[in-house]
């Protein structure tokens, strides 16, 4: 066999078994994202500039290539027989964060490795949280699928309290390592999404839930305002959201900015590297408007019908895991794919929602769209686990049975 043919052997192996649709999608999104964040850094100047946008180009191409190489693992076999490995490795990553490495840039959350203290010119941070998502789903999946596979019923409280269990676990370890509550609630509706598919009964939900909002509604009526809380950061990021005047040249200033910037582009927007806010390079402009506020980029320089077309690519690829999911060989493989699929949702929602100022600053960013590189391999990755389910169908004798 030459080298061109050992070279170019797998990558057609992969067009024919791996979600060309998926990979075309994402790629799709990433390049409006790159777009988006070269114009959101012009104010910076060249020389700062081109950094951004050459670590977010390298991301996208190592996000690419790792979507290709996960195509061919079997995480299903993987997960069972290294489970314990893989339990270990998202505990030990998070606490990495409690070393010098650890920083969490003034934001209140120690979310990001600070890798260029040990090499030096490393060109981008590392989120634990982020990569530990994708762990999770894959551990969550397993252990939804041994509760199954031993006959019990998934919405008992033994199987419940076990996949809770879990997921408390993680949101603990987040909460009380990164201070990262945002993050927390994209954890929570990754379990959501992912125990809904399993088939956990509606009435859990609705307890859960429901025990949940009545607990907040009284703490915010009746105790919160007595408190030293009521003036936390935290909680008047839910206060200016419920009052825009409250505080709107403080902890409602980001949003305030991000929604006039939005309105401001009407139908069509102001123009590609036209936007007012945008461009400005004032204090008073546009906060982090290449990470968490991007939405509010496109909304100024491309309008409603820009900010249409992003979120109709972002929704496509949702509805892409979703139908993996559904025609996966096995129940481990449809999990993954709907935990995915809430992961990537639930941010979306939860980003434009900040944006648009009626959901409270999370510190979460627009998959795809933001500035991240470590954001942007991760995001990649995780679909390429989505385009090894496709690439393992059902055999022929079971599709054929199967209903569509």
């Amino acid at each position: 066999m030459s080298f061109l043919s050992m070279l170019f052997s797998p990558i057609k192996e992969f067009f024919k078994k791996g979600d060309v649709i998926l990979l075309g999608l994402c790629l799709a999104a990433s390049i409006f994202g790159l777009a988006l964040v070269f114009s959101a850094t012009q104010y910076l100047g060249e020389g700062r500039w081109m950094r951004f946008v050459l670590v977010q180009f390298a991301a996208i191409v190592l996000g690419v290539l790792a979507y290709m190489l996960l195509t061919f693992v079997d995480f299903q076999l993987f997960v069972e027989k290294r489970w314990k490995l893989l339990l270990i490795f998202n505990v030990v990553f998070l606490l990495l964060l409690l070393t010098p490495l650890g920083e969490d840039y003034d934001s209140g959350n120690l979310n990001w490795l600070v890798i260029s203290r040990i090499i030096p010119k490393f060109p981008m941070d590392i989120q634990p949280n982020e990569i530990v998502k994708i762990s999770f789903i894959l551990l969550l999946a397993l252990q939804i699928v041994k509760i199954q596979d031993r006959e019990l019923d998934i919405s008992s409280i033994p199987s419940v309290l076990q996949i809770g269990g879990h997921t408390v676990f993680m949101l603990g370890l987040i909460a009380v390592i990164c201070g990262d509550f945002g993050m927390c609630v994209i954890y929570m509706m990754i379990f959501v999404a992912m125990a809904w598919a399993a088939g956990v009964k509606l009435r859990w939900f609705v307890l859960v839930g429901g025990g949940l909002v009545l607990t907040a509604v009284i703490l915010w009526l009746f105790f919160l305002p007595e408190t030293r809380w009521w003036n936390d950061y935290r909680i008047m990021r839910f206060r200016v959201v419920f009052d825009h005047s409250l505080d709107p040249s403080g902890w409602g200033w980001q949003q305030g900015r991000a929604i006039l910037a939005i309105g401001s582009g009407q139908l069509f927007g102001q123009g590609y590297l036209q936007g007012i806010q945008t461009q400005a390079g004032r204090s008073d402009a546009l906060p982090a408007r290449h990470t968490d506020f991007i939405y509010a980029v496109c909304g100024e320089e491309l309008g409603m019908v820009g900010c249409l077309v992003l979120l109709l690519l972002l929704s496509l690829i949702v509805l892409r895991c979703i139908w993996v999911g559904r025609h996966a060989n096995s129940p481990f493989h449809a999990y993954v794919c709907m935990g995915m699929a809430g992961m990537l949702l639930s941010q979306i929602t939860f980003n434009v929602g900040m944006c648009l100022y009626i959901l409270p600053v999370m510190g979460l960013t627009l998959p795809f769209i933001s500035y991240g590189g470590s954001s942007i391999i991760t995001l990649f990755a995780a679909m390429g686990i989505v385009s090894s389910v496709k690439a393992r169908p059902l055999p022929s004798w079971l599709r054929d049975r199967s209903p569509v």
